[in-house]
């Protein structure tokens, strides 16, 4: 049996570095110009190299993204920046423009192609036209149910492979393809400048009743017509696999990087719990505690086992539950000492209770009560950003281990 592949956003150089020390088998990035996550970081040519070469030496798989609807103006810059790119042994690149599709063939003529989500493919006779093009992958449509997925599967050659969101943002149109952000503030979602406006709250004024505001829905707040909940399916691992998905993706290019690393880190536990012994699999609820220890939404499980109803929007609020605070992150560890070096993500004080998590290692608690500047001199707190401090920790520890704190 073929294992799931776990793919990780990387919206910059460092979350790369982070999902594939967190278990990732694949991420997937864009370069400054032409994906559909313009608001991310984005990784510059040289930070493409290295994110490939940390990747590789891994063993983790490298998917670019180039998924825009290109309109005229993008083509020459699009060519020129392949030949600009061609050098880099990514793994895949993500598509969705046919035309843009030509563009890689001619100058990457053994490229690997997946067809993004935006693409919006549905059935499979769209699968198996995309197969004689030349595309590897299919990103299916979030609008498919596990039924529709494996009737799918049974109808493309063996050699395709279907990729399926399993955690995330849903978006409120056909599978992300959003004309709202244009259309309301000239934000353009199909070359990678969406607002969200899905996320808005909303109310309903007739023309000639200025001021005068209507719920849309029975509700005296406004309401929030195309606010979904959040993809979450950390509980459904084997049925993702018996439908014949091939690789989970996880979305997320714009979050930080304790959301990378957290979600990462309990889906790989989920997967590898799954493949250890299938017939006896069984789910652990601290995975689910583990992974809503991150900034969140309530969730969903979108389409896969029926269409969406009023119980997968949220009519509430659009706000995001942050239970915990992450406030550094370790760049080096004295095992002579117990002393870390960590660069501070968020105010930490002497005192404070925190929690500390790595690859592979369930996380353990301490109290924070030796806390020092970069010189080695004492001092109650860190509030500055990126301030390095060094930390006595309760238990060893290595790079990139996160360090977190419950809310108050």
């Amino acid at each position: 049996m073929k294992k799931l592949e776990l793919l990780a956003p990387a919206g910059d150089l460092e979350k790369l570095k982070i999902a594939v020390d967190y278990g990732a088998d694949a991420v997937y990035f864009g370069g400054e110009m032409f994906s559909l996550r313009a608001g991310a970081g984005n990784l510059t040519i040289e930070e493409i190299e290295d994110g490939v070469a940390y990747a590789h030496e891994r063993n983790v798989k490298c998917h670019m993204t180039f998924n825009i609807f290109a309109h005229n103006e993008d083509i020459a810059p699009l060519s020129d920046y392949l030949q600009r790119i061609k050098h880099i042994p990514v793994d895949a690149y993500i598509v969705s423009d046919p035309g843009v599709i030509a563009l890689i063939k001619e100058a990457v003529p053994d490229a690997e192609l997946h067809l993004s989500t935006q693409a919006n493919m549905t059935n499979y006779v769209t699968a198996n036209f995309w197969h004689s093009q030349g595309v590897k992958r299919i990103v299916l449509a979030r609008e498919l149910t596990f039924g529709e997925i494996k009737d799918i599967r049974s109808r493309i050659p063996e050699s395709m492979d279907l990729e399926a969101f399993i955690h995330g943002a849903m978006c409120i149109s056909y599978s992300g393809r959003c004309l709202l952000s244009n259309f309301m503030i000239d934000r353009d979602a199909n070359r990678g400048q969406c607002a969200h406006p899905c996320r808005w709250k909303y109310r309903l004024v007739e023309e000639q009743r200025p001021g005068e505001y209507y719920p849309v829905e029975e509700d005296e707040r406004g309401t929030y017509i195309m606010n979904s909940k959040d993809l979450c399916m950390l509980e459904h691992i084997p049925d993702i696999v018996e439908a014949g998905v091939s690789s989970a993706k996880i979305e997320g290019r714009m979050k930080s990087v304790f959301y990378v690393a957290t979600i990462v880190s309990a889906y790989r536990r989920a997967i590898d719990a799954y493949y250890e012994d299938p017939d006896n699999y069984v789910f652990d609820p601290s995975w689910m505690t583990e992974l809503k220890k991150v900034s969140r939404r309530e969730f969903t499980t979108g389409f896969y086992y029926n269409k969406p109803t009023d119980e997968d929007q949220n009519y509430q609020t659009s706000a995001y539950t942050r239970d915990y605070s992450f406030i550094g992150m370790v760049k080096e560890y004295e095992p002579e000492t117990c002393m870390a070096v960590v660069e501070q993500r968020n105010k930490m004080s002497v005192g404070e209770e925190i929690e500390v998590f790595g690859p592979g290692r369930d996380f353990f608690s301490q109290k924070l009560e030796v806390l020092l500047d970069e010189e080695g001199q004492p001092i109650e707190s860190a509030p500055h950003p990126q301030q390095i401090v060094k930390i006595k920790m309760k238990e060893p520890v290595e790079k990139n281990f996160i360090l977190r704190k419950r809310k108050s």
